[in-house]
C-alpha cells in the first residue's frame, strides 16, 4: 500500500471526509465557540466532572497514541484485491506448486464426478424428461465403458446423474429472487449406476440414436449400445433394463438379457479399432459402421430376424480408420478420417466398396476426429494430431477420377497445443461446435463471430486468441465430449479422473 500524508482526506462509506490522524503528528487544537457553536453532552454530569478522564485523554494525544474515533473504516483504507490471472495455454505455464481454479462466475452449472476406472469414451442417453430443458436441477443419463487394470475387470456402465444444481456464485449479483431458492440448495449431485461385465477395455462406445419426437422405448423393447473392445470385437448390448432399474424403484431386470451381448461383430478379426457410428434409422432397420486400425470399414445391418455383417469391407484408406460419421441428410452416405491424413466420402451403393470423393491431404498429421453438421449438411469439421481444427465445405471436395484441386478449409484454427481428441457440432446452433484436446482443454467455438478491430480490446496476452473461440474449460487428460441434445448448452466430457458436466454463459 502506498504511503499517504498525515493530512490526506479519506472517504468513508457515506461520503463524508475526515482527516487522518497520526500518532506522531501535533495535537489538534480545540475548536472555539466561534468555529462550531456549543455542544450539549447527554452525559455531561458523568464526564465533565471527572477531570482525570479529560486529562488522561489529553495525555494520550501528547504521548502519540492514536484516536480511534477519528480513524476511517478499515475496509475503506484497503486497496481492492488483485484481479486473478487468466491462464492462456501457450502463453502461460503453470509452476510446480500452481493449480488452475475455475471462475465460477462464467458457469451456469459445473459438476465433476469421479470413476473407479478411466472411461475413454461415452455417449449421452435420451430420456423422457422433455426437450429444451432450462429449469434446474438437471438430470443426465450416460453410458460408458471402462479401461480397467485387467481385461476381466471391465464393465459397461449406465450412469444416472441427478440433482445437478445451478452453480452458486459469490456476491450480490443474483439474477432474480427465484434464483435465491436454487442457490440455497445442496450442490452435490446424486450419482447412481448399473453395470454389466465387458471383456477387455472399451475403446469407443455409441448409443443407438433415437428420434427426438419419440419417447424412450418401453422396457420390453431394446435400446442398443455398441462397444468397440480392445480384443477386436464389437459387442451390441440392450441397456434398456439397466435404465429401467435406475428409473423405477423395485424393478427387477432380467440379468440374462443385459449381461450378454445381443450380437457380436467378429469381422475385424483381432484388429483393434476406434471408429464407430450408428445411422439415424428406424428401430426395425439399424445400421452400424465400424472401422479398424487395418484401414477396413464394415457395415452391420439389422432386420426383424437379427443383425448381419456385410462380408466385403470398404477399403480406400491406407492406414488406421480413426473416426466415422453418417451423413445427416443422405442415408447412404458417410465420411471417415484416417491416420493417412485424409477424409474420405463414401456411398454404400457404390460398387467395389471404394470412396467416391475425398480431401487428400486434410491435415499435416493423423486426422483423429470428424463431425458432420446436422443442420448444414455440407459442413464437416475435422481435428488433427498436430492440434489444428479445420472446417470444410463438402461441396468443394475432390471427386474420384477428376483433376479437381485439393480444397482449402473455410476456417482453420491452430490454437490447441495438443492432438484433438474429440469434436462435435452443437445439436441446434448450426455455427457452434465443441472440441477437446490432449492439452487438457475443452474449447467452445462459434463460426458466426467475426473479428472487429474497432471493438476488440486486445492485450499482449489475448491478441493471438481467435475471436471465434467462446470458452475454455480445463480437465485433466480429456478424451471425449458431447453436447446434451435435451439440455441447451450443456456439455459432458470425460477425462482420466472422471466426468465433467457443465454449461456456460457463452452458449
Amino acid at each position: 500500500m502506498s504511503k499517504r500524508s498525515v493530512t490526506e482526506v479519506v472517504s468513508t462509506a457515506d461520503g463524508q471526509a475526515f482527516l487522518k490522524v497520526s500518532g506522531a503528528g501535533a495535537r489538534r487544537e480545540a475548536s472555539t465557540e466561534d468555529e462550531m457553536g456549543e455542544f450539549e453532552d447527554a452525559w455531561e454530569d458523568e464526564i465533565e466532572e471527572d477531570e482525570d478522564v479529560v486529562d488522561a485523554e489529553a495525555d494520550s494525544q501528547e504521548d502519540g497514541m492514536d484516536v480511534d474515533e477519528l480513524m476511517p473504516a478499515i475496509e475503506e483504507s484497503e486497496q481492492p484485491s488483485a484481479t486473478p490471472d487468466v491462464f492462456i495455454p501457450g502463453t502461460h505455464t503453470l509452476g510446480e506448486d500452481e493449480i488452475l481454479e475455475p471462475d465460477e462466475s462464467v458457469y451456469l452449472m459445473r459438476h465433476s464426478t469421479g470413476v473407479d476406472w478411466p472411461c475413454l469414451s461415452f455417449d449421452i442417453l435420451r430420456d423422457n424428461l422433455g426437450e429444451e430443458r432450462q429449469r434446474f436441477p438437471h438430470t443426465v443419463w450416460i453410458v460408458t465403458g471402462t479401461q480397467a487394470d485387467l481385461a476381466k475387470n471391465n464393465e459397461i456402465v449406465v450412469y444416472k446423474m441427478s440433482s445437478l444444481h445451478k452453480t452458486q456464485k459469490n456476491g450480490d449479483d443474483s439474477d432474480s429472487d427465484d434464483d435465491e431458492e436454487d442457490d440455497a440448495l445442496d450442490e452435490d449431485p446424486i450419482i447412481e449406476h448399473r453395470s454389466v461385465p465387458h471383456l477387455g477395455g472399451v475403446n469407443r462406445i455409441r448409443a443407438q440414436p433415437l428420434p427426438a419426437s419419440e419417447p424412450l422405448p418401453p422396457p420390453t423393447q431394446p435400446y442398443h449400445v455398441a462397444s468397440w473392445a480392445e480384443t477386436g470385437k464389437i459387442h451390441i448390448w440392450d441397456i434398456r433394463p439397466l435404465i429401467e432399474s435406475l428409473e423405477t424403484p423395485g424393478y427387477s431386470f432380467d440379468k440374462l438379457r443385459s449381461s450378454k451381448p445381443v450380437f457380436t461383430i467378429d469381422a475385424h478379426g483381432r484388429a483393434e479399432g476406434f471408429a464407430m457410428d450408428w445411422a439415424a434409422s428406424s428401430a426395425s432397420s439399424i445400421r452400424l459402421l465400424t472401422g479398424d486400425i487395418n484401414s477396413q470399414i464394415f457395415l452391420t445391418t439389422s432386420t426383424v430376424s437379427g443383425f448381419s455383417v456385410l462380408p466385403q469391407p470398404f477399403t480406400s484408406h491406407t492406414s488406421s480408420v480413426e473416426d466415422i460419421q453418417w451423413s445427416p441428410a443422405e442415408p447412404t452416405v458417410f465420411a471417415s478420417c484416417s491416420a493417412d491424413r485424409t477424409v474420405q466420402i463414401w456411398d454404400v451403393r457404390s460398387k467395389g466398396r471404394k470412396s467416391v470423393a475425398g480431401i487428400d491431404p486434410a491435415h499435416e498429421s493423423d486426422v483423429n476426429v470428424i463431425s458432420w453438421n446436422k443442420g448444414t449438411s455440407y459442413l464437416l469439421v475435422s481435428g488433427g494430431d498436430e492440434g489444428s481444427i479445420k472446417v470444410w465445405d463438402l461441396r468443394n471436395v475432390q471427386k474420384k477420377g477428376t483433376s479437381t484441386p485439393t480444397p482449402t478449409p473455410i476456417a482453420s484454427f491452430d490454437w490447441h497445443k495438443g492432438p484433438i481428441t474429440s469434436l462435435e457440432w452443437h445439436p441446434s446452433d448450426l455455427s457452434t461446435f465443441a472440441a477437446s484436446s490432449a492439452d487438457g482443454i475443452v474449447s467452445l467455438w462459434d463460426l458466426a463471430v467475426e473479428h472487429d478491430d474497432d471493438e476488440m480490446n486486445e492485450t499482449l496476452d489475448t491478441k493471438d486468441i481467435p475471436p471465434q473461440m467462446l470458452f475454455n474449460h480445463h480437465q485433466k487428460d480429456v478424451k471425449e465430449i458431447h453436447w446434451h441434445p435435451q439440455i441447451p448448452g450443456a456439455v459432458v466430457s470425460t477425462g482420466a479422473e472422471g466426468f465433467d458436466v457443465f454449461s456456460t454463459i457463452a452458449t
